[in-house]
């Protein structure tokens, strides 16, 4: 069996990087600036472009390499069935938003995700180092053209059954996400996001053990005790999000980045009330008062992220964080105010001082 700095090694080797550790790709908060400084200082980037035009794709792609020569991946969701419709109980939603936020329209709730298809086609024009599913698996069609432009895919899962499932389809990563993480939970079956949830130290080595390809670990890692336990569990690089939020690059609102910094493990919550599917954010008081007696049930994915539309928005423009989306892991407070690179270095030389 290699050694933890070993699998590292051999990890940085193959994806062309200086040290093992990866910006999460984060659909909303996928600054290109974020991504420079943790490419420059020898990670890898990357772009959660759930929501992005194959033009915007592009975009942010150019801007990346006009800043870095360094590798990036970029990550799509696989799409979710089409929604069921109940104009009766989307209309008790709106009335509930309506005391968070501006009036909803009834048309709100009919928001649709970009053309996958067309987004699968930005990717691989686009030629990054890797692309990253979440919510499922690429059709084999499109695993067969990453393999023919040597495109690598990393298979975002969140139970040992899932990653089985992403090695036999041709994954050549496994990014295990524990429960702990912020933002929405990687899970296949959507209704088994809540019931289901494994803590990232007992899902990691259960993964290692179960798949024969690379192994990253992510949820809940936002400083060196974490890096260096991941992979002495066996995993070959740490992929961290919340932990890279506060850095200026990052462009989070001011609010987001100052409650990170107070956020014990127990003020989140894994709620549905943002976008109709299961995520962890900051406890705040929409968070809660969705999770009270009475409170209507969440829409769907996308109708619920339609319809929170004009509420998100809003907080955005008046940075008030009580109705405002803020993801966030279970090890936000960890996260430091410091340049995206002071964070990356400081990860890397803290991990291996613990290895050695």
């Amino acid at each position: 069996m290699s050694t933890p700095l070993e699998r590292a090694r051999a990890f940085c080797s193959r994806f062309g990087l200086q040290l093992p550790i990866l910006l999460a790709p984060m659909a909303g908060a996928s600054a290109p600036s974020l991504s420079i400084a943790v490419a420059n200082a020898g990670g890898l980037a990357s772009c959660g472009a759930l929501l992005m035009t194959p033009d915007e794709i592009a975009k942010w792609t150019a801007d990346v390499r006009a800043g870095s020569n360094g590798p990036f991946q970029l990550n799509l969701w696989i799409p979710d069935p089409a929604p069921r419709r109940d104009p009766e109980h989307e209309s008790r939603i709106r009335d509930f938003l309506a005391d968070w936020g501006p009036s909803v329209s009834p048309e709100a709730g009919d928001a649709t995700p970009p053309d996958f298809s067309a987004q699968c086609e930005a990717l691989l024009a686009a030629g990054p180092s890797a692309v990253s599913s979440v919510m499922g698996i690429f059709p084999p069609a499109f695993v067969a053209r990453l393999k023919e432009r040597k495109i690598s895919w990393f298979a975002n899962i969140s139970t040992v059954a899932e990653a089985r499932t992403a090695e036999a389809a041709g994954a050549d990563v496994i990014v295990a996400q524990g429960m702990e993480a912020g933002g929405h939970r990687g899970c296949f079956d959507a209704a088994a996001a809540e019931s289901g949830m494994v803590g990232l130290f007992a899902l990691l080595p259960a993964v290692v053990d179960a798949v024969s390809v690379p192994v990253v670990a992510t949820g809940g890692i936002a400083d060196g005790r974490g890096v260096a336990a991941a992979l002495t569990l066996g995993a070959s690089a740490a992929q961290i999000g919340t932990g890279f939020l506060r850095c200026p690059e990052a462009k989070i609102s001011p609010a987001w980045a100052k409650a990170l910094a107070e956020t014990a493990p127990e003020d989140t919550r894994i709620t549905r009330a943002f976008s109709g599917r299961a995520g962890r954010s900051i406890g705040t008081s929409y968070v809660r008062a969705t999770m009270a007696d009475g409170a209507p049930r969440s829409a769907p994915y996308p109708v619920q992220r339609g319809l929170t539309g004009p509420m998100r928005a809003a907080a955005q423009k008046a940075d008030n964080l009580q109705s405002m989306q803020a993801w966030a892991g279970q090890s936000a407070a960890l996260a430091r105010a410091e340049p995206a690179a002071v964070v990356v270095h400081r990860l890397w030389k803290d991990a291996q001082a613990l290895l050695r």
